[in-house]
């Protein structure tokens, strides 16, 4: 019999308001321990999965399983990126985006189930100020909610449409300076997404059009829009029509240059940061290898 591979889990205890004290024997139930020998680490920290990550690159594992949000898999993924390590995921977060752009399995028997079939796709990786995301960054209203969101005691899609409406009842549109792929363009805009993938996650799609292989970041600029329009703006994130409504203006490009008049909030993967008042946006095609 040919030797096991050594698969490690890193899992997020806090992701998606879920608890995860059963996970380590539900693996032990459904993988497949005659190809597999599985080791877990739980993250306790910021950072931490990015560290473990690095780690797990040095020790030479055949493949590293996120089991959290898109938080988790930035972190382990920006870890990867090069590596030849396929990432895994078991989508355990508030929103998934990634893992339900790759159709992996909700249901976490599952999506342990996919991990034996150990098929992979290579997904590119974009960049923003050094710091790498798989899913979609950005900034203005979406990355106020991030920030909102992470300091709100609710985990879960309850918590983060709470921090929707606590952000929208006092929000203000920025105006913004863009360079992509050498074009200028000047926005008042509401907010702007970079999507690698469609959507930030629960089947809210903000570039429809968006494929995480092409080589090619989406730029999303949602225009100032009539508060009226809400419920409309709404209905086309979740009937993937974003790209048709008329506040909506979607622009393709590899190298893109990001100016705001005040610093801002950006969210990363879903993750608050403070980038400065100047972004350089870029593509590393191909950069990662994802179990789905």
């Amino acid at each position: 019999m040919s030797e096991r591979k050594q698969i490690l889990f890193v899992i997020n205890p806090i992701s998606g308001g879920k608890r995860k004290t059963s996970f380590k024997k539900q693996v032990l139930d459904v993988l497949d321990l005659q190809k597999f020998d599985p080791t877990f680490q739980q993250t306790a920290r910021p950072n931490h999965a990015y560290e473990i990550g690095l780690q797990a690159v040095q020790e030479g594992y055949d493949a590293v399983i996120a089991v959290g949000g898109d938080g988790t898999i930035n972190e382990l993924g920006s870890a990867l990126v090069g590596s030849g390590i396929p990432l895994g995921i078991i989508p355990e977060g508030s929103g998934n985006g990634l893992a339900l752009y790759l159709g992996i399995p909700m249901n976490e028997a599952a999506a342990i189930r996919r991990i034996n079939r150990f098929e992979s796709i290579e997904v590119d990786c974009g960049v923003i100020n050094d710091r790498r995301f798989f899913n979609i960054a950005g900034l203005g209203f979406d990355a106020s909610v991030s920030e909102n969101f992470a300091n709100e005691n609710i985990r879960g899609p309850l918590g983060y449409m709470k921090s929707v409406f606590n952000v929208l009842s006092k929000y203000q549109p920025a105006h913004y300076k863009l360079t992509i792929d050498g074009k200028v363009y000047e926005r008042q805009a509401f907010m702007i997404s970079v999507a690698n993938s469609p959507q930030y996650g629960n089947n809210a799609y903000i570039a429809p059009q968006a494929s995480v292989n092409d080589g090619i970041l989406d730029v999303c600029i949602v225009h100032k829009f009539p508060l009226y329009i809400l419920p409309k703006m709404i209905f086309h994130l979740f009937n993937k029509s974003a790209d048709q409504s008329s506040y909506v203006e979607i622009i393709p490009g590899k190298n893109i240059e990001i100016e705001v008049d005040a610093v801002s909030p950006v969210h990363v993967d879903g993750e608050p940061l403070e980038l400065g008042d100047k972004l350089n946006i870029s593509i590393m095609p191909k950069a990662i290898k994802i179990i789905c």
